[in-house]
């Protein structure tokens, strides 16, 4: 199912942007046809039984993401350590000819989807004791938070896990506007008792 917000975003990309974005979207349909499109974060997601796949365009790359690439074989060996070295699984995408051959991207999007279809999740790493004690929270959240009792109240009982995704959210944040929306919004969100990711679950 397409949205149109989506045609939206791939018009407004850069020149170099729109090809890629485009067929990445007819290749995401092409292994799933019932995936469903969806704007969230400000970028592309496709959704199917779960979150899917998402995708995305900056100033000179696009990218690309693989909700569940723990999971996955990567026979190609496209997944790892670019993971780190870009937003995405297939690291920074520039033009066409950086990506992998479309039967093989088919391949991973039809993997993708049968571990949606079989209900699979990945299972969140167990912070050790030293862990949870090292887990700092920046001086203007813990002052925001100061002004909101609820909040407060609420996110020193969030289990570690809660806590460290919206800390992770406010650091990294790339300029000091986006950190204090960040800020705001995590308030708002922790004093209605909700964790960062409640609106995809």
């Amino acid at each position: 199912m397409k949205d149109k917000r989506i045609d939206n975003y791939i018009e407004g990309s850069a020149e170099f942007a729109k090809p890629i974005l485009s067929h990445l979207r007819d290749l995401v349909h092409q292994a799933c046809p019932g995936a469903e499109e969806k704007l969230k974060w400000g970028f592309p997601h496709f959704d199917y039984k779960g979150v899917y796949t998402s995708m995305a365009a900056f100033k000179e790359h696009c990218a690309f993401s693989f909700w569940k690439a723990k999971l996955m074989d990567d026979p190609q060996n496209l997944l790892g350590e670019k993971e780190e070295k870009a937003m995405g699984h297939l690291g920074k995408i520039r033009s066409l000819k950086d990506l992998p051959p479309d039967e093989i991207l088919l391949e991973y999007l039809l993997e993708a989807k049968n571990l949606n279809d079989q209900g699979r999740k990945i299972t969140p790493k167990k912070a050790t004791e030293q862990e949870k004690k090292e887990l700092v929270i920046p001086d203007d959240l813990q002052s925001a938070l100061n002004r909101n009792l609820a909040a407060q109240v609420i996110f020193s009982k969030f289990p570690y896990s809660h806590r460290k995704e919206y800390i992770q959210w406010v650091t990294e944040a790339k300029t000091e506007t986006t950190r204090e929306k960040r800020i705001v919004q995590a308030v708002e969100w922790i004093g209605e008792g909700k964790d960062r990711n409640w609106k995809y679950k």
